[in-house]
């Protein structure tokens, strides 16, 4: 994503808009066709002679901005390493042993401006078995300067035995997703900073409301994914809520924050801002966000982001995240070595609590046609646990087992009535636990 500092927005009222750029625009393409070009020459190259020349194309460009902004995104496509024959600090202190009682050894010496003894250079680089070369520019290797470019996008140097995809970027927060296929193009580079450009207004947010009236499980796993705690309601074509799923085109979720976060604070928003790019996965979608803006002396003043599908925003996301979470993940591990008969699965089904709806994390199948359903209850803050529980309380599903986390404050007297149905767990989920309550308070499907 971009830094604060590369972001470009403007205010209008209480309302904020991000200064997006115009994909077609023939300034942009020949700024993202050269930037591009950058990276792909300068591959093997140090670090620093790659910002360099993006230096002088900001010299030359007066959207200074717009050129660090996009120049920025590709770095995160890529790769840098240090190179070198022998490891920087044992070139450095051989060298420094041996010129520590006459001579100063330079930061940065070169062949022809040193004014080091040369036979001090030739006699390390002797005993190393590297050349004079190699001795000069292994020194100081592993600065961050001179590491080089090992790898952008889908092409790397000769010899990188790194693996090589086409994205490198990860998500923040616990849980690492593979971004989707994307070839580093123009087109690609233009559309992915738009889509960044809004983010970065989200580094200040404090509430998020979205509608989507398709690729429900898609979005909603990425809610639970940044560990966004989230309401969800049944709506109409229209995006008014209804009472129940029986009638429901869509779903609006109020997300309000991120799990272990009890106050408002940057790593709130970029939660969210991390989140965004799930939105674009829907065909339809509408958000707005609550954005804190501290320019006003203020503590609680508020602007307004809104955007939807005709923004013209595209995800690099992939279209399904498997899990929610690493403690899903993690279940879904030892349940692959477990031997069970039980099958666990990612759960597509709305339970409808009327007014609002719960979506279940995983069921829990046996051949027989015996299923539970599984809801993790892992992150919270007092009220977001308390609503949680209520809801859980409110499904009245006599299948439901609920695995909770032993960090929350809560006790085996918030789950009154379905206390018996409650896995307690602290690093991790026991599979054969699971097993147990499975086989117990499993229903059959045509019941």
């Amino acid at each position: 994503m971009l830094t604060a500092d590369l972001a470009r927005s403007r205010t209008d009222g209480d309302t904020v808009t991000p200064l997006f750029v115009d994909p077609d625009d023939d300034r942009y393409q020949q700024t993202a066709t050269e930037l591009i070009e950058i990276f792909t020459e300068h591959l093997g190259e140090p670090k620093g002679e790659v910002e360099a020349t993006i230096d002088e194309l900001t010299i030359a460009d007066t959207d200074y901005k717009i050129v660090q902004g996009l120049a920025k995104l590709l770095q995160d496509e890529c790769e840098f390493e240090v190179v070198a024959p022998v490891d920087p600090q044992e070139i450095r202190r051989r060298l420094f042993e041996k010129a520590n009682d006459s001579y100063p050894v330079v930061r940065q010496p070169t062949l022809g401006d040193d004014t080091q003894p040369l036979d001090i250079y030739s006699n390390i680089a002797d005993r190393l078995g590297i050349s004079l070369e190699e001795c000069y520019k292994g020194m100081y290797a592993d600065l961050d300067e001179n590491k080089r470019l090992v790898r952008f996008g889908n092409q790397a140097i000769e010899g990188h035995d790194g693996e090589v995809t086409t994205s490198t970027t990860q998500l923040t927060g616990d849980s690492a997703e593979s971004y989707a296929d994307d070839t580093i193009t123009v087109e690609w580079l233009l559309t992915r900073y738009n889509l960044a450009l809004a983010q970065a207004v989200l580094y200040d947010a404090t509430e998020m409301r979205i509608r989507v009236w398709d690729s429900f499980s898609t979005v909603f796993s990425y809610v639970k994914l940044f560990g966004l705690m989230h309401r969800i309601y049944p709506i109409d074509n229209a995006g008014s809520r209804v009472e129940s799923t029986d009638v429901a085109d869509g779903y609006e979720a109020v997300l309000d924050g991120a799990a272990s976060l009890f106050s408002k604070s940057r790593k709130y928003g970029i939660r969210m801002a991390n989140f965004l790019p799930a939105l674009p996965l829907c065909t339809r979608w509408e958000m707005e966000a609550e954005i804190l803006d501290e320019t006003t002396g203020t503590t609680d003043h508020r602007r307004t982001l809104a955007l939807d599908h005709t923004d013209g925003l595209s995800s690099h996301y992939s279209a399904q995240s498997d899990f929610d979470s690493d403690v899903e993940r993690t279940l879904a591990d030892k349940w692959e070595r477990a031997n069970t008969e039980w099958e666990l699965v990612r759960e597509d089904d709305v339970l409808d609590l009327g007014a609002e709806v719960m979506l279940p994390d995983f069921a829990i199948e046996h051949p027989d046609g015996r299923r539970v359903i599984l809801e993790i209850v892992g992150f919270w803050t007092p009220e977001y646990l308390s609503e949680k529980l209520t809801k859980i309380r409110e499904a009245d599903a006599a299948n439901l087992v609920v695995a909770v986390s032993e960090r929350l404050d809560c006790s085996a007297d918030d789950f009154e009535g379905m206390d018996d149905r409650v896995l307690w767990f602290k690093s991790g989920i026991h599979v054969y636990d699971l097993v147990e309550l499975a086989d117990e308070y499993a229903l059959p499907t045509n019941t």
